[in-house]
């Protein structure tokens, strides 16, 4: 069920429904009064092939919409996901504090199965603490939010509050009604954010990183099954629900709690920006301006060969390399030099994508192989990601969920591997071991 509220990205709740019917997702929507003011009902009519419900009273007379008997509270026994697509602030309210004055808010509080917003606001409805209050309120009672981009908004201002993608909270529809559940039994240690190494009590040395990646990356490994510990670097993002959250600051900090955590993990992904130097002296005091400053560096510990060094037996550990320049080759140098089992290569030199952007594009590079992962929303990137990670744990197929377009090629692959696989292998030889090699 796809309830639509009345705000001016009702009309991306469209490519929503074609976004999910291309899963083989069966939808119904539901319009608030508001959202018809924006989009009028009969478009998403047309996209479903289902009367679209628009008030909690059946309208009989010439001209109305023919309501084929469908009782209210059966249509919230029917869906198996409740997604809003756009969510306003009013909506939200009502959702958290339980009002029930149309359709869409009785059906709510009516439905049993997972539900999912994407809101989408004015930056400054979104920042409001009243706002913020009734998200705190909802994600505590396991309500999934799809994080708004940032932006130019409708109303002429800059900042958060642009609903997400069709594509991502598509993906997150598809997670809630578990079609993939491949990680289940994994344990995944991710790291994110940027680290910041203090000049003195004011100022750090830092890097732009938002964090957006490997949060990403930890929502989706907890949507498809496994227990997350997700150590991050400041972030101004909300923790993805279910994750354990490791607060960290300093390069020192992230390798201690990577550390004191990895024996727990079957799955070790080091997407943090992690700084590679820090000051050798930290001011005690603030640092005044007086002429040319000179700063003396000291590199810090490199984490990830040291996690590689200490990977225990089946453990996975996968790194990421941000490039401005010969990403391919600084990337497999990268890879041979740490030893991991793979390197995700961004390249952070253009705009739009990478660095604090809610968009990227990376290869998935191993010893052997160099997948593109062409530009797209950091959320499908993830599952993306992890798609080619666990092509270390099974066959392929086994694993990724493909579309039309991909699936031809997927089965060639396959088909190929395993002839390999059949005149190569010995007797009682283990699949996983020739694909980790």
């Amino acid at each position: 069920m796809v309830g639509v509220s009345g705000g001016i990205a009702a009309y991306k709740a469209a490519e929503l429904v074609r976004a999910l019917q291309r899963q083989a997702v069966e939808v119904h929507v539901v319009m608030t009064a508001s959202a018809q003011k924006f989009v009028q009902p009969l478009t998403f009519s047309a996209l479903t092939g289902h009367t679209v419900i628009t008030s909690l009273w059946e309208e009989w007379g010439p001209g109305a919409p023919e309501q084929n008997g469908i009782d209210h509270i059966a249509e919230a026994q029917w869906a198996d996901v409740l997604v809003v697509a756009p969510a306003t602030a009013n909506i939200l309210a009502k959702f958290a504090h339980g009002i029930a004055d149309d359709f869409l808010s009785t059906l709510y509080l009516a439905t049993t199965s997972p539900v999912i917003v994407a809101p989408a606001m004015n930056v400054n409805m979104w920042n409001h603490a009243a706002t913020q209050g009734n998200l705190e309120t909802l994600r505590q009672r396991g309500v999934g939010i799809v994080e708004p981009g940032t932006g130019d908004l409708a109303c002429g201002m800059v900042g958060a509050g642009r609903m997400a993608e069709p594509e991502t909270i598509a993906a997150a529809v598809v997670s809630a009604l578990g079609r993939r559940h491949d990680l289940a039994g994994e344990v995944v240690l991710v790291t994110a954010g940027g680290t910041r190494e203090a000049l003195d009590p004011v100022r750090f040395i830092g890097n732009r990183s938002s964090g957006k990646m490997g949060y990403a990356l930890a929502e989706a490994a907890r949507s498809r099954g496994a227990r997350v510990i997700l150590i991050s670097g400041p972030s101004s993002l909300q923790a993805p629900a279910h994750c354990e959250l490791v607060r960290v600051t300093t390069a020192e900090q992230m390798r201690g709690s990577v550390l004191a955590r990895m024996d727990e993990a079957t799955l070790v992904i080091k997407a943090a920006a992690v700084a590679d130097y820090r000051p050798l002296a930290v001011s005690a005091q603030k640092l005044k301006r007086a002429g040319l400053l000179r700063l003396e560096l000291a590199p810090t510990e490199d984490i990830l060969a040291e996690v590689v060094r200490r990977r225990k037996a089946g453990q996975l550990i996968v790194g990421f390399a941000a490039e401005t320049e010969n990403r391919m080759e600084n990337g497999r140098a990268k890879l041979l030099a740490k030893g991991a089992d793979a390197i995700v290569v961004n390249d952070v030199a253009g705009d739009g994508i990478g660095i604090d952007s809610d968009m990227n594009a990376a290869t998935f590079l191993t010893r052997a192989t160099a997948v593109e992962l062409p530009q797209m929303p950091k959320r499908q990137l993830a599952d993306r990601i992890l798609d080619e990670i666990l092509t270390f744990r099974r066959p392929r197929p086994v694993v990724v969920e493909l579309d039309e377009a991909r699936d031809v090629e997927a089965r060639q692959k396959q088909a190929i591997q395993d002839r390999v696989l059949d005149e190569s292998l010995p007797v009682g030889a283990g699949r996983r071991q020739l694909i980790v090699e």
